[in-house]
């Protein structure tokens, strides 16, 4: 969610206000001081640790060169991590603290916009298009970091170029704001697990980009209704089901959870990782409280047909990071009223798998996605 507070500054004498723009909710900086290509790397470093804000003048590339310089830095900082024998869950919540500081110090260097997205600095990059994409139409002059602006950026050239989705044999073009399904597994999962006997309805639950709802369509489900909460992801599935040509058979519906009625295959892949999300993409990962996939648990029963299953599909890193136990889950199941009638696991083969420097590395190899297929007790 944007936050349109102002921030302030001194320049040239004067005293300085604009609309403060952030993505992931964060307050504008309290201290904020005008900079450009005579400041060093090692001083913006130490400003940014200091909480000081740099309000850029300069050359815009010079600009990403320096985040980049400050970045280096951050990672040549050694890091407060519990020892191996330490519980996971402690080694979750350091790696997300050192996560959530990294973000804050590139965070204070920052660019003014004008009202038409121009930024106005040397060698800046026309990010009209782009900006439009995140932020809607032009609301007039503002400042943000330039951290969020190379997100952006980065979102409007995956939703231009798609990422490709080998199990619906398509691409699928992601918003800004909409996580996109780089990890295939759970794709797969959906794309092998045998349909229920003469399923003509679904309801895909927090469809995102819409990519399982298109890949039940492709399945030949007749008609799914596919819910979100986020008019960014109900908006980008509209896109992308349009360019397949499935509009005729699949409902973009707002809806917390579940649409009205009941249908014989009710699919969710909710967040994975109980927490509280700190920007609008992690909100695709983070489930404060479980709240998403307790409520499509314990609301599983009261939209299923007689006969029908319900497919979660959720990976278990969760429980290999402390946060959650299996237990947990199958308990959630009983007291929702029902049962597992069977389960298809896969493990997953992005590159954090192997990577050793990864302080969450033992967790993330032993992770395995599910699809559950629940049914009425």
């Amino acid at each position: 969610m944007s936050v349109f507070a102002s921030i302030t500054w001194t320049e040239d004498g004067a005293a300085c206000s604009l609309r403060w723009q952030s993505e992931a909710g964060t307050p504008p900086p309290k201290r904020v001081i005008v900079a450009d290509d005579r400041i060093s790397a090692d001083e913006a470093y130490r400003l940014a640790c200091e909480g000081t804000a740099l309000l850029w003048r300069g050359d815009f590339q010079n600009a990403r060169a320096l985040l980049q310089a400050v970045a280096r830095r951050i990672e040549r900082k050694p890091r407060k991590l519990p020892q191996a024998a330490a519980a996971p869950a402690e080694a979750f919540h350091l790696y997300r603290l050192a996560q959530l500081q990294r973000a804050r110090t590139l965070g204070m260097l920052l660019l003014p916009f004008e009202d038409n997205y121009r930024i106005p600095l040397r060698r800046a990059p026309d990010v009209q298009q782009a900006c439009s994409e995140a932020y809607g139409p032009a609301a007039g002059a503002f400042v943000a970091s330039l951290r969020e602006l190379l997100g952006v950026i980065g979102a409007h050239e995956w939703r231009k170029k798609g990422v490709d989705v080998p199990a619906l044999g398509a691409r699928i073009h992601p918003h800004y704001g909409v996580f996109a399904p780089v990890r295939g597994e759970y794709v797969d999962l959906v794309a092998k697990a045998s349909l229920p006997a003469g399923c003509a309805l679904a309801f895909d639950i927090g469809t995102g980009t819409g990519v399982l709802a298109a890949l039940l369509a492709q399945r030949g489900v007749a008609h799914i209704v596919a819910t979100d909460q986020d008019p960014r992801a109900l908006a980008c599935a509209a896109e992308n089901l349009a360019r397949f040509g499935l509009v005729e058979r699949v409902e973009p519906m707002a809806a917390d959870l579940f649409p009205a009625g009941r249908a014989p295959l009710i699919v969710c892949n909710p967040p994975w990782l109980p927490g509280r999300a700190g920007s609008s993409l992690e909100r695709a990962v983070f489930d404060p409280d479980s709240r998403m996939l307790l409520g499509f648990i314990a609301g599983l029963a009261d939209h299923l047909e007689p006969g029908g299953e319900g497919w979660l599909v959720l990976s278990d890193l969760a429980e290999h990071l402390g946060l959650r136990t299996r237990a947990d889950l199958l308990a959630a199941f009983d007291a929702a009223g029902l049962k597992v009638a069977g389960r298809m696991d896969v493990r997953p083969s992005h590159a954090r798998v192997a990577d050793t420097r990864d302080p969450l590395h033992a967790a993330r190899a032993a992770e395995t996605t599910s699809l559950w297929r629940l049914a009425l007790r």
